[in-house]
């Protein structure tokens, strides 16, 4: 053992003491979450810690502020970065001898998200070709890409999986990757500052860029879309490379200029999906794996289950994985996971083939009954507050659980037209994202509509 090695092993242990002393934590929170902890990196004023898995690193995270001043009780110098890394992480950054990595790279790039580590299947196949397509060679195959799906499918790790394979193999170009949202607030912001001209120079000089989430952009300001039309015109005739994501075919985005629907037209459009089993599966396995899980740990049957019940958005398909390895910890602490585990985890939770049942109708009754309200009243021409929020919902709900075209919503709901469809998923989707009891409101209606 080097010196540096017993400095390391002599500041954590000493750290842990002051932790587990501290009496924030009790003996069972510390043991899981805290124990199996290694400092591995002390440099100046950051340090770089090892945990076990991925739920270690969220506790880490949370606590990060009172772990710096633990540490900063013990060092010379106080900690100003703390890094939380898996064992998989650490062992590739060993092996590439480089710098501690970060969570996002200054173009906005997240390195986590790589073509290695996106596990392809049929339903993200086409998708998969033409982004790597489009990364291989910039600007000479598809300009623009456009991958349009469902929230939750592996649209924003396609993107920066695009990022990272170009700045990999092609150092020398310049790339960006920008949130809808990012965008427009740039736009509002450097028209503020008087600097909306640096800002379309920069972002005409760009080789490859990456906008996430392009439905957002729906409705606003005509400055915004005659910015982004700028810049859209410029890369594209500079055959410089532009790959967009959506939730929606670019024809079914209501609020976008036409122009602009156009431009998204001109090139490739590609569609994503829902996982099937065996993919669904694939990624069960690839997230452990990455977790440094042992896969002898779970029984075959567990994965199984899993990819059955919860493979209609990916998200919630790893949110579960960690939910059952959270219980798994914490409450069986048994040596392997069986299927019994994993079906106490997910007791009265819903899956996604409760949902094989609903119906419009079933939808239209269950937000009619949690408002008070009359079907008829639901799909009138009525624009109440009251009836026109519960309208919305149950807009929402049809197109998030039946994915029914907007245009087939419109007819359920007084003959009502695709873009007024289309506008109430978007306002739901915004009030989803900043209004606490919204959510619970909505959570407790799906709720409603799984048990009915």
């Amino acid at each position: 053992m080097s010196t540096m090695d017993v400095l390391l092993l002599d500041t954590w242990n000493k750290t842990l003491d002051i932790i587990e002393s501290s009496n924030k934590f009790d003996k069972n929170i510390f043991q899981n979450f805290f124990a199996d902890s290694k400092l591995i990196s002390l440099e100046e004023s950051s340090v770089v810690i090892q945990v076990p898995m991925t739920i270690n690193r969220e506790v880490f995270i949370q606590e990060k502020e009172f772990i710096k001043n633990c540490l900063n009780q013990i060092l010379p110098v106080d900690v100003e970065h703390i890094q939380v890394l898996l064992p998989a992480e650490v062992k590739k950054k060993n092996t590439q001898n480089s710098e501690p990595e970060i969570a996002a790279l200054p173009n906005n790039v997240i390195a986590a998200y790589t073509f290695d580590n996106f596990v392809v299947g049929p339903s993200n196949k086409e998708s998969h070709s033409a982004a790597l397509a489009c990364a291989y060679s910039p600007g000479n195959l598809y300009n623009p890409l456009f991958i349009y799906g469902n929230s939750g499918l592996g649209k924003t790790h396609l993107l920066n999986a695009i990022g990272n394979y170009v700045l990999e193999n092609r150092p020398d170009l310049k790339v960006l990757y920008m949130a809808s949202t990012a965008f427009i607030d740039q736009v509002y912001l450097t028209i503020k500052n008087n600097t909306i001209g640096q800002f379309k120079i920069d972002m005409m000089e760009l080789d490859v860029l990456l906008i996430d989430d392009v439905q957002f952009m729906a409705g606003n300001k005509e400055k915004t879309h005659e910015v982004f039309f700028q810049i859209f015109n410029e890369l594209v005739n500079k055959k410089k490379q532009i790959v967009i994501t959506s939730d929606r075919h670019p024809t079914e985005i209501s609020g976008l200029e036409e122009r602009i629907i156009s431009r998204f037209a001109s090139g490739l459009q590609v569609s994503i999906n829902s996982p099937g089993f065996d993919t669904a599966k694939a990624i069960l396995k690839s997230k452990l794996e990455k977790q440094s899980f042992d896969l002898n740990l779970i029984e075959d049957e567990v994965l199984d289950y899993l990819a059955t019940n919860f493979s209609k958005d990916i998200r919630r398909l790893e949110g579960n994985l960690n939910r059952l390895l959270f219980y798994a910890i914490d409450f069986e602490k048994k040596d392997k996971i069986t299927l019994d585990t994993a079906i106490m985890a997910f007791k009265g939770q819903s899956s996604d083939k409760d949902s094989s049942d609903i119906t419009v109708s079933k939808i239209k009754k269950v937000v009619s009954d949690y408002y008070g309200l009359t079907k008829s009243q639901l799909v009138s021409k009525t624009r109440t507050k009251n009836i026109a929020n519960a309208r919305h919902i149950a807009i929402y709900l049809c197109r998030r659980h039946l994915d029914l075209p907007f245009a087939k919503i419109g007819e359920e709901f007084g003959k009502r037209d695709h873009s007024t469809i289309m506008a109430s998923c978007d306002k739901v989707e915004r009030l989803l994202k900043k209004d606490l009891i919204y959510q619970q409101a909505v959570a407790e209606i799906e709720k409603n509509l799984l048990k009915s």
